[in-house]
């Protein structure tokens, strides 16, 4: 195994983590940032006003996105599957 493929590998592998995690997280952000202007503007410091509305968003999310972050998975999975015969 070269040094260019550990690169591409990890590059690869960076890439697929982002592409999976990246919309979960993104929409957890703005559903937080939201969340905390609301309680700025009206002083309310509950703390389960924070945690509920993306814990709700995130699962509403996983649900909707969840074939796509699989078919991804997939298809990395097989790209490492394919790339075993080609290590020495």
């Amino acid at each position: 195994m070269t040094e260019e493929m550990v690169v591409h590998l990890a590059r690869e592998t960076f890439y697929y983590v982002l592409l999976v995690s990246g919309p979960l997280l993104l929409l957890s952000l703005i559903v937080g940032l939201v969340v905390s202007i609301f309680q700025a503007a009206t002083s309310i410091s509950e703390q389960t006003l924070t945690f509920v509305p993306k814990l709700v968003v995130v699962f509403v999310v996983t649900v909707l996105v969840l074939p796509f972050m699989l078919s991804n998975l997939k298809n990395f999975t097989i790209e490492l599957f394919n790339m075993i015969p080609t290590l020495n």
